[in-house]
């Protein structure tokens, strides 16, 4: 599975891309426990950014913008967290359903491949609650005259209305373009290329209101919070009462979202695109992880 063309500075090809996922799947799955668990820590941090990012961007938006114009408003400041994971360099259990590419071709074992969804998943819930507990504690959810936090209580209250069947659907159409985003770094040679190949793909998910399962351990625990001890000032400046947000509860968030949201994002990461990209460049080929090499990064 080698790569044979010579050193250049252009973007990869797909196939070339198809070689790089499954090399960087190996090392993923090869990585130790400790800095796999730190780095998808950070990852949990880094998407939760993009989420206080984008919320506080629509705070107060829908009531003098179109719906489309503030989802796309949220779109471009959550692409902030996939951009710091790729960028600055993060374990994110989305991403690595990508694994499956070198899973099929047999350079990981299912127990690798498991194992390193586990440690990363358990990692980004840790990362994403620390920072809910790090927002709440500054404070920030009560600026704009609570308008960051009842964007945050509106955002999440909406997620907890979906049926299983319709989160399932909606985590498959999110890991899609999550995926496909990650995929399209691996053509990139720079930072810029990057951060155009993350910014469209995510932005397209949530402006279309799909369903991410990290995204999700921020902005529901978020709300759950502010729901149980933000003071009487910040009701009374929104206009609301924490009695219109019952729907805000733990078991709801794990089993009526977060389980059927992670299901449907392995399905949309790892059939919808690993699996895809893996059956068209990689089926058939030699399967030994010493044969892997990533292609050069720049010319000599």
């Amino acid at each position: 599975m080698a790569v044979t063309t010579s050193p250049r500075i252009d973007a990869l090809l797909p196939n070339e891309m198809a070689t790089k996922a499954a090399a960087l799947g190996v090392k993923k799955a090869h990585m130790n426990v400790v800095s796999m668990f730190v780095l998808a820590m950070l990852a949990g941090t880094f998407i939760a950014f993009g989420a206080v990012f984008s919320t506080t961007l629509i705070a107060g938006a829908s009531d003098v913008l179109p719906y489309g114009v503030t989802r796309v408003l949220a779109g471009l400041g959550f692409s902030a967290g996939l951009i710091l994971v790729v960028v600055g360099g993060a374990e994110l259990f989305t991403g690595n359903n990508m694994i499956v590419m070198a899973w099929a071709s047999r350079m990981v074992t299912t127990r690798q491949m498991l194992k390193n969804w586990a440690i990363v998943y358990c990692g980004n819930l840790v990362g994403s609650l620390g920072t809910v507990i790090l927002m709440f504690a500054s404070g920030q959810y009560r600026f704009g005259a609570g308008a960051v936090g009842a964007a945050a209580l509106y955002s999440a209250n909406t997620k907890m209305g979906y049926g299983f069947i319709q989160a399932i659907a909606l985590g498959i159409l999110c890991n899609a373009l999550v995926c496909l985003a990650v995929w399209m770094t691996y053509s990139g040679r720079t930072v810029i290329d990057k951060v155009v190949a993350i910014t469209v793909p995510v932005t397209a998910f949530v402006a279309c209101g799909f369903e991410h399962c990290i995204a999700n351990m921020y902005y529901i625990p978020l709300a759950l919070t502010i729901r149980e001890r933000a003071p009487a000032e910040f009701w009374s400046a929104i206009g609301h009462a924490s009695t219109e947000y019952s729907a805000l509860t733990l078991d709801g968030f794990l089993v009526h979202n977060l389980l059927p949201v992670t299901l449907g994002n392995i399905i949309g990461g790892a059939l919808a695109v690993a699996g895809v990209y893996w059956f068209v460049y990689l089926r058939g080929r030699a399967a030994d992880a010493g044969q892997v090499r990533l292609p050069a990064q720049r010319a000599s």
